[in-house]
Order: structure tokens, then C-alpha cells, then sequence
């Protein structure tokens, strides 16, 4: 698998296609940022001849070139794909941001691969493996998901492979550490002036060979007597790790007994375990020497990639229904098979117009073939515009990205992914199907996004263009939540951090051509009255002609939560004649709309009518209904008025070791821890209820807590009386600007 010494590169300047999904491998690189994967994914493609020395494809750009964005910023935002050909293999590399905000480009990259590589940094040692890369590794250890290791930055003067290793294995093997091991050792050249050795090479540790890259080419040659003892302590190991995974329980008796087992069982062994997502190999990365055109560890990580991970054959499929909701046979990887694709990412591109990067799952897409478009309503989730919907579309041009390049295919089969033109009404999520048998497949979990950001347009011009260029961005990236909050009569864009809403920002502004300011975000206050009160509501007007009469007479008392507003009539002796006792409480529930006190709605009262005068002629509708919003503000007047906060139920899952600074600050916001209790993995879930106006930017906060390990999540409990202070505050605040 990974001794290979054969390299079998592709051929630059045209699509990677694949006849069969035995010859594709889909695999997701992991990591935080700065941990090396772009990088890495250049270097793979250097070797497979994808690209040339400088790293660049056939029109000058790199092959991670995809979005200006990711230029300005200097870091990846958005999931991105790298096809390359190996060993007779289409490999569709998939790179992910490593920062927490863009953990919905993650988890679309493991929604699309069938196996994972995780992406380690030597330079930042045991610090480098944060709690985010944990908790996505946890991820693929449910499902199931082959994975291994590539640890990178070996060059820098500070780095240990072998501490990194451990830290590895005591990182990811919490069950089995020794299921985590190195297959190659980094071979050092001498060591310079300041006392670092450069990795010049590999050591295999099953073939007991030396690859040299050293003098810019890959080669192949026996240990030396020194390195023996090295090779063969590190090589028992890793024969036991294999042996105590392999199917044939036998392997370890005969290993016990002395036995010397053959090369060939050994790589069929591990090449098993690895598919089977039950041994991750640890694999070392490098940059090339000057000169060379193989990276040092391509060619193994290739070979493993090729070798070790599963094809799409192996990879169950995710459920499907028909729209309705009726369930379905599970897919199998058919090209023969009924259509089922998934678009995994959208993107927008200024020439072009929209791109979808699908996976097939089922059968075969082809393009200029007219499809079923299945998308999941998640109204649930307060999403809008994203209704369960349904179109026929027909399919553009089928390509295959490489940088900003999009290089023409054919057809694309079940296990392959591709791009697909001028999807206009599919979103990221959606599945497309033949259109005489629709699927839906069931949606991949996504992050709930908690950061708001309350946005305006800054010119009639962009208010024109606004709406469109939202629902652009939503239907994109569904860890973004578009918002109209009617009670503030706010446009409220939902994301999941900082970085998260710059990029958002900068899409609407570059991308779609709208200017936006942002406002402070409102939470959704109510009022209510404290305590019982009456009012008089005189409107009387005689201005010649026909005039404007009526009185009415209330009493308004305060109700439990959630019961809104009850309107009764206990008007005796025709006072107020029936035909306008409706409309005194049209006007009493217009006022309670607007609020009382400071322009907030008024809930949980009940309003008696007790009294009033009408006239013969000059009684109205219109009259009646200004009497009762005024004797409304009347009684308010004398009573006293509570302003109401909305409180959220929190749950956050945070490591143990934060529990402590993260309790701490949930009582720092006016919060009330109400349970605690075990999780998984040495975390805990607290259980608080919190105002909302003290967790608009829990996102961010809790993060930088938690040093990135922490999420929580949100739901609306009820409304409950603001402290005094507080609520003289805002009043003071509403009165100033009225």
C-alpha cells in the first residue's frame, strides 16, 4: 500500500474521469487552520502531475485558487475540490476551512468522502490537535468513516514526529491507542548549524526500505545497520497493531509462536483495518527538496488513499423517501442504478451563474437530462424561504473544478462527484433525482447558526437588490439563517461567528453588488402590566359638519404568562351600543401592539369595557376605536408597567475542564444553572436559562472560553420581567429616540 515505489501519475491539463466507482476514492482533508491541508493538497497534485513545479495549472492559477475571498483573508472559507488520477484511481481530494466559523464547508467535505485524513501540524505539537478536530473525529468514529493521520511542518526546527505520534494516539486512540500508529518513520538528513536535521526521506516500516528524496528524486534502498534497531522496534509494534484488527484470529498465534508473517498478508491486513475504519494509520508529510517534483510522503499518502481506502462501493448511501415522505430500498453505488445526487455545496460564479458540486450516490447524471430538484422545508429551524420545494430542472454542463478551471466531463457515475451549471432552483442539500421517480435524501446535520446580524440596506438602490442577494447567500450555505423579525422589523442575518458574517458581508457587497449597514440587534421585548388600573378614553371632536364622538370607560388587570390579551364586555343599559363594543377592542388591541411604555406589545392583560357614552350622530367605528387606544394609555399611565425579556433554555456541551470558567460566565449574564450532567468523552451538559439580550454573542464569547471545544444550543422559554435598571434604561433609550 504505501511502499510502493512506483509513482503513476496523471496527465496535466485534462479532467480526471472515472469508468467504474471501483477506481474513485473520495477523501476529506481535516484539520484547524494553519495545519497544512491546502498545502498538502498542492503537493498531492504536484505529484500526480496534475500541476506543474511552481504548483500552477495550465493557465497560471494555483490549484487551490477559488475564491478572492480566501486571497484577502489568507485562509480557506469554503470547501473546495481537487481531482487527481493515481495507481489507475480518480482520487476527488476535498479540502475544508480548518476555522470553527466554516464548519458547514466540513461537514459538507464528510458528507460528499467516504473516508477522512486528518491534518496535524508538528510545528504546534499536542496544542496543534484542538478540541474541534477531536469532536469531528468522534464524528467519524459513529458512522464509521475510515480515517488516517498526515503529520505535517516536519521542517520546522521544532518539530517531533515521534512526540506528535503519540500525542495522536493519545488524542484519537482514546479506546485503542495502539489501532493508531506510524506505517513510515521521517528519515533526517545531517544537521545544520542551528542543530535541526532536515526530513530528507521515509523509512517503511512493513518493507524495511529506505525512500531517499534527497537528491531531488524518490529513492528506493536497504537501512543501514544503525537504523535497524530503530525500524525494528517501531516495526513490531506496528505488526501487532495490524495483527490485533485482522479477520484471521489466528494472524496473532502465529505471530506469538515465532512466526515471520509475509509482507503481502500484512498490507492485505492493514489495508482491511483501514478500510474498515478500525486502524488509522499515521502517515509524515514534508515539503520536496529543491529541485524535486514529488513532496516528500506523496507518493505514500497517495498509495495509502488508493490502497487503504474504501471505494463508493463500500460507503452506504444516506436514506431516501420519496417527497412525500414514503420510504424507499436503499441506494446502492449502481451506475445502472435509479438516479439519487446530492448538491453538497453552491456557489456563484460571475460568468457562469450558479454552480452546484454534486455527489452521486445512484445511477448516472448526464448533462442536458432534465432532473427532479428535492429540497428539505426547514421552516422548523426558522429558515425562511426554505420551503420544502420541488422543480424540474435540466442539467447544464457537467465539469470537473480544478483551481478556477472548469474542465468539461461527459457523464459523472454513482461515487464520482462533478459540477453541474445553471441549477437555478437547487440548493445546497437538495437531491436530484429522475424526474419520473423523485428521491429526497435525508439532510446532513448542520450546525444551528447563533450569532445575529442585523443588517440594513444603505441606499434605495441596494434596498432594490437586497432581498435577492439574501436568498442567494441562504440557499448557498445553509448554516446561515435569514430572518424578518416582525416584532422589531429588523433583517436579521443568522451565522455561526465572526469570520463567518465578514465573509457573508463581503459576498453580498462583491458578489451580488448590495452595500449593507449593520445595526445593533434587537431582542423582541414585551410589556405587561404589574398591576390593576382603569382608564377613560374620551375622543370628542366638533369641527362643523359632522363631528366625532366617544367614551368609553375600562379596567385592565395583569394575567398569568402566555395568556395575551382578553377583551370583555360588561357594558349595561346600552352605553356603548353593541355595534361599537367591537370596535373599542379593535382600538384597545391596536394600542397594545404599539405598547404603552416603550414601544413594546403589550401582553398578558385583560380588559374589561365597563362604561361609555355614544352619540346618535357622531358615534363611529373610527371614534370608538381611538377611545379605546386612548383609554388604554390612560390606564397605563397610572399603573405600573413591567418590560418583559424573552429567556432562552441553554444547553451547552463544553469539556470538563471548562465547566467551571463557563458556569461562571452564564452567571455573569443574569443566568440560572438548572442541571448538570455526564457526557461522553469527558465533557459535560449544563442546562441554564438565560435572557436573551445577554447571549447575542454567546457564539464568539463561549468559543474563546472553551478554546473552540464548546457549542451550545437555544430555545425561546418565556418572557419574565427585566430588572429594574435595565428596564428604566431602555424606556430612557425609546423615549429618545421618539
Amino acid at each position: 500500500m504505501g511502499d510502493k515505489a512506483n509513482a503513476h501519475p496523471g496527465a496535466a491539463g485534462r479532467a480526471a474521469t472515472a469508468d467504474h466507482p471501483a477506481s474513485v476514492r473520495n477523501v476529506v482533508l481535516v484539520g484547524h487552520s494553519g495545519s497544512g491541508k491546502t498545502t498538502l493538497v498542492e503537493a498531492l497534485a504536484l505529484t500526480a502531475g496534475a500541476v506543474n513545479r511552481a504548483g500552477r495549472v495550465e493557465d497560471g492559477t494555483s490549484v487551490s485558487d477559488y475564491d478572492d475571498i480566501e486571497h484577502r483573508q489568507q485562509r480557506s472559507v469554503q470547501l473546495s475540490l481537487v481531482p487527481v488520477e493515481w495507481g489507475g484511481c480518480k482520487i476527488n481530494v476535498l479540502d475544508t476551512p480548518g476555522y470553527a466559523d466554516f464548519v458547514g464547508e466540513l461537514r459538507a467535505g464528510l458528507r460528499a468522502a467516504d473516508a477522512a485524513l486528518f491534518v496535524v501540524s508538528a510545528a504546534e505539537g499536542a496544542e496543534g490537535i484542538g478540541g474541534a478536530t477531536r469532536m469531528v473525529w468522534e464524528e467519524c468514529a459513529a458512522v464509521g468513516m475510515p480515517r488516517a493521520i498526515v503529520i505535517t511542518h516536519l521542517e520546522t526546527a521544532r518539530s517531533d514526529f515521534a512526540e506528535m505520534t503519540r500525542s495522536c494516539a493519545e488524542a484519537f486512540g482514546a479506546d485503542d491507542p495502539d489501532a493508531v500508529l506510524p506505517l513510515y518513520l521521517p528519515l533526517h538528513g545531517e544537521q545544520g548549524p542551528d542543530g535541526h536535521a532536515p526530513v530528507t526521506g521515509l523509512i517503511g516500516l512493513l518493507s524495511q526500505r529506505i525512500f531517499d528524496y534527497a537528491s531531488g528524486e524518490r529513492k528506493e534502498s536497504e537501512p543501514g545497520a544503525d537504523q535497524l534497531p530503530v525500524i525494528q522496534e517501531a516495526r513490531n509494534k506496528l505488526i501487532e497493531g495490524i495483527i490485533a484488527e485482522s479477520e484471521d484470529e489466528s494472524l496473532m498465534d502465529r505471530y506469538l509462536d515465532g512466526e515471520d508473517i509475509d509482507y503481502g498478508t500484512l498490507v492485505q491486513d492493514l489495508e482491511r483495518a483501514v478500510a474498515r475504519g478500525i486502524f488509522h494509520p499515521v502517515l509524515a508529510a514534508a515539503p520536496a527538496v529543491e529541485g524535486a517534483r514529488q513532496g516528500i510522503g506523496t507518493v505514500e499518502l497517495l498509495d495509502l488513499i488508493t490502497g487503504g481506502f474504501p471505494t463508493p462501493l463500500e460507503h452506504p448511501a444516506p436514506a431516501v423517501t420519496t417527497p412525500a415522505g414514503t420510504a424507499r430500498p436503499a441506494l446502492t453505488c449502481d451506475p445502472q442504478g435509479p438516479l439519487a445526487a446530492e448538491v453538497v455545496k453552491t456557489a456563484s460564479d460571475p460568468y457562469v451563474g450558479r454552480i452546484s458540486l454534486v455527489r452521486v450516490f445512484s445511477g448516472t447524471l448526464r448533462p442536458d437530462e432534465t432532473v427532479h430538484v428535492s429540497g428539505h422545508g426547514l421552516a422548523d429551524r426558522g429558515h425562511e424561504g426554505r420551503a420544502l420545494h420541488e422543480a424540474d430542472e435540466r442539467v447544464g454542463a457537467l465539469s470537473s473544478p480544478f483551481g478556477k478551471q472548469q474542465r468539461t466531463l461527459g457523464r459523472c457515475i454513482a461515487g464520482d462527484l462533478a459540477c453541474v451549471a445553471k441549477l437555478s432552483r437547487a440548493e445546497t442539500g437538495d437531491t436530484l433525482s429522475a424526474k419520473d421517480d423523485p428521491l429526497l435524501m435525508e439532510p446532513w446535520d448542520m450546525p444551528d447558526p447563533l450569532l445575529p446580524l442585523a443588517i440594513q440596506a444603505h441606499s434605495k438602490a441596494d434596498e432594490d437588490k437586497l432581498s435577492q442577494g439574501l436568498s442567494r447567500l441562504v440557499a448557498e450555505d445553509p448554516t446561515m439563517r435569514l430572518e424578518q423579525n416582525q416584532n422589531t422589523h429588523q433583517v436579521v442575518l443568522w451565522c455561526l461567528g465572526e469570520a463567518h458574517a465578514d465573509v457573508a458581508l463581503e459576498r453580498l457587497r462583491n458578489r451580488y453588488g448590495v452595500q449593507v449597514d449593520l445595526v445593533p440587534h434587537k431582542v423582541s421585548l414585551r410589556e405587561t402590566f404589574a398591576n390593576k388600573s382603569a382608564g377613560r378614553g374620551r375622543h370628542v371632536k366638533q369641527s362643523g359638519g359632522h363631528g366625532q364622538f366617544a367614551i368609553c370607560e375600562i379596567a385592565v388587570e395583569p394575567l398569568p404568562g402566555g395568556s395575551g390579551i382578553q377583551f370583555v364586555d360588561k357594558v349595561v343599559g346600552g352605553a356603548v351600543p353593541r355595534q361599537f363594543i367591537p370596535s373599542v377592542e379593535k382600538g384597545v388591541r391596536a394600542q397594545a401592539a404599539k405598547g404603552v411604555a416603550a414601544g413594546y406589545q403589550l401582553i398578558d392583560i385583560r380588559v374589561t369595557l365597563l362604561d361609555g357614552k355614544a352619540h346618535s350622530v357622531d358615534s363611529s367605528d373610527a371614534a370608538f376605536q381611538t377611545a379605546g387606544a386612548l383609554a388604554l394609555r390612560e390606564a397605563a399611565a397610572d399603573a405600573t408597567i413591567h418590560l418583559l425579556e424573552p429567556v432562552a433554555e441553554v444547553q451547552v456541551l463544553v469539556a470538563d475542564e471548562h465547566v467551571g470558567s463557563v458556569m461562571s460566565d452564564l452567571s455573569g449574564r443574569r443566568g440560572r444553572v438548572v442541571g448538570t450532567e455526564q457526557a461522553p468523552g469527558g465533557r459535560t451538559v449544563i442546562r441554564a436559562e438565560v435572557p436573551e439580550i445577554e447571549i447575542g454573542r454567546y457564539a464568539v464569547d463561549l468559543r474563546s472560553l472553551s478554546q473552540g471545544t464548546a457549542r451550545f444550543s437555544r430555545n425561546y422559554a418565556r418572557h419574565e420581567p427585566m430588572p429594574p435598571q435595565l428596564s428604566q434604561k431602555i424606556r430612557e433609550q425609546a423615549q429618545g429616540s421618539s
